[in-house]
């Protein structure tokens, strides 16, 4: 098989050209055989008809356990050479189902898209409901979180359930402080897709934004207030967590308080233009005996000086905002690469499955229905709940797949012996053995001879 094979060709050349001029012998032959040498290590040069054999031997069985490319090329290498193996390897392992849709690795994110800076307070808001958590004494199990995008204004409601209703009724409890927004930017959740939700903003002139399935990054305003909200409260709740409610109130003012690193401001300033009086405040009027007071102001002057303290502000704050989504873009794209896939390209998706670690992360191959957006697809996903599904790009992975069928190893388990069906054996046939000299052809013959395993057992004689 090695002198039909044409890819094999500039290797005889080699182990000629090494015979006659005695280079150093990188290809050589012996009786016959095809061989390369790698450093004390003798390879046999495979032709191409049998490469993938060996390829499945060396990774996909398993014996050999669906390693990384790595350590299948330094299993292969131990025995067998041919021109392009690393290559050859290196597709096979990329394209291997089994380790596309198990791989841990995730794929490579896209650049950062920043939302647009907003700078009028409760224009835009972002809503979640954290729970459930532990019932607490006044019967409630979950958080309602609102935060305001441009002052980082949170306020949380506790609710005995996410229903529709109580989301409703806590949201005309906000908006008869702060006012009807413009935006509101929630996940898919049932509660906030429901038909009483869709009336209450189509009533109040509400657009409803909603985030891609599954990446919560989107609203992340939202998603990292829920982190430190859900921090402080582990540190002040009880043994059995059925007091968290009755601590929203001190650690909502804690927070607000807090200059923000994206703004340079509290949310309380950038609200309502001054500082709160504190329990710092408190402890320094208390020592500071000797500060001023200051006497009655105008109210037309008041008023017209806090327009324009709160109208400074909240310049400052944007152009501090706009440095800190630069900072935070430089800092995330420094991993990520623009990706695009094609309407009819195969996809994997990350989609919910079972909490065990050995079952696949990855599901698929899907095929790429259109492209949304920026980073937004629609992907067919027959099989599923939903047949098509608007997934964001960073939950995508490209699907390679196999040139050709791979040869398959079966393996049989628990096989009990009287269920095992005996069938004849069929007599081997010779191969052509012409290219061999006479020596090598009766060694070949001996070791396929059909006799060596016979139709009636025996017993030897060496025991």
């Amino acid at each position: 098989m090695q002198h039909d094979d044409p890819t094999l060709s500039f290797c005889f050349l080699k182990a000629k050209e090494s015979t006659e001029f005695k280079k150093r012998r990188e290809f050589f032959l012996n009786d016959g055989v095809l061989y390369h040498q790698r450093g004390q290590t003798k390879q046999l040069v495979v032709p191409q008809s049998v490469r993938d054999v060996i390829l499945n031997l060396g990774h996909s069985i398993p014996w050999a356990g669906h390693l990384g490319k790595h350590k299948t090329t330094a299993r292969i290498v131990k025995h067998f050479y041919w021109p392009g193996l690393h290559a050859d390897v290196d597709q096979y392992c990329k394209s291997c189902p089994q380790c596309q849709k198990t791989s841990m690795k995730s794929s490579v994110k896209a650049p950062l898209q920043p939302l647009p800076i907003i700078g009028t307070p409760f224009e835009r808001l972002g809503m979640d409901v954290v729970g459930p958590v532990e019932r607490s004494r006044t019967g409630n199990r979950y958080m309602l979180v609102i935060t305001d995008y441009a002052t980082k204004y949170p306020e949380v409601f506790a609710l005995k359930c996410v229903k529709a209703k109580a989301v409703a009724f806590s949201l005309v409890q906000f908006f008869s402080r702060v006012g009807f927004p413009k935006e509101i930017l929630t996940d898919r959740g049932t509660n906030f897709m429901s038909t009483l939700l869709k009336q209450v903003y189509q009533l109040l002139g509400i657009k409803s934004i909603r985030t891609t399935p599954y990446h919560p990054q989107t609203d992340g305003l939202t998603e990292r207030f829920n982190l430190t909200l859900k921090q402080m409260l582990r540190k002040f709740v009880n043994d059995t967590g059925s007091d968290w409610d009755q601590w929203l109130p001190y650690l909502l003012f804690a927070y607000r308080e807090v200059p923000q690193a994206s703004t340079g401001f509290s949310p309380f300033e950038l609200l309502y233009g001054f500082e709160v009086r504190g329990p710092l405040t408190l402890l320094r009027e208390t020592w500071d005996k000797d500060q001023g007071r200051e006497g009655p102001v105008n109210v037309v002057f008041y008023v017209l000086q806090m327009r324009e303290k709160l109208q400074k502000m909240s310049e400052l704050a944007q152009d501090q905002m706009a440095d800190a989504q630069r900072y935070q873009k430089t800092w995330y794209d420094r991993k990520a690469r623009h990706r695009s896939f094609l309407p009819g390209q195969k996809v994997l998706v990350m989609l919910p499955t079972s909490d065990s670690k050995l079952l696949a992360k990855w599901q698929g191959p899907f095929v790429v229905h259109k492209k949304l957006g920026a980073t937004t697809y629609q992907v067919s996903t027959p099989g599923h709940t939903r047949s098509s599904r608007v997934l964001h790009v960073n939950l995508l992975k490209e699907w390679f797949p196999r040139a050709e069928e791979e040869a398959k190893v079966l393996l049989i388990q628990n096989v009990k012996e009287e269920e095992v069906e005996f069938l004849p054996t069929s007599t081997a046939t010779t191969p052509d053995l012409s290219h061999l000299p006479s020596n090598q052809q009766s060694q070949v013959k001996a070791l396929i001879n059909p006799e060596v395993f016979q139709e009636c057992p025996g017993r030897t004689s060496l025991v």
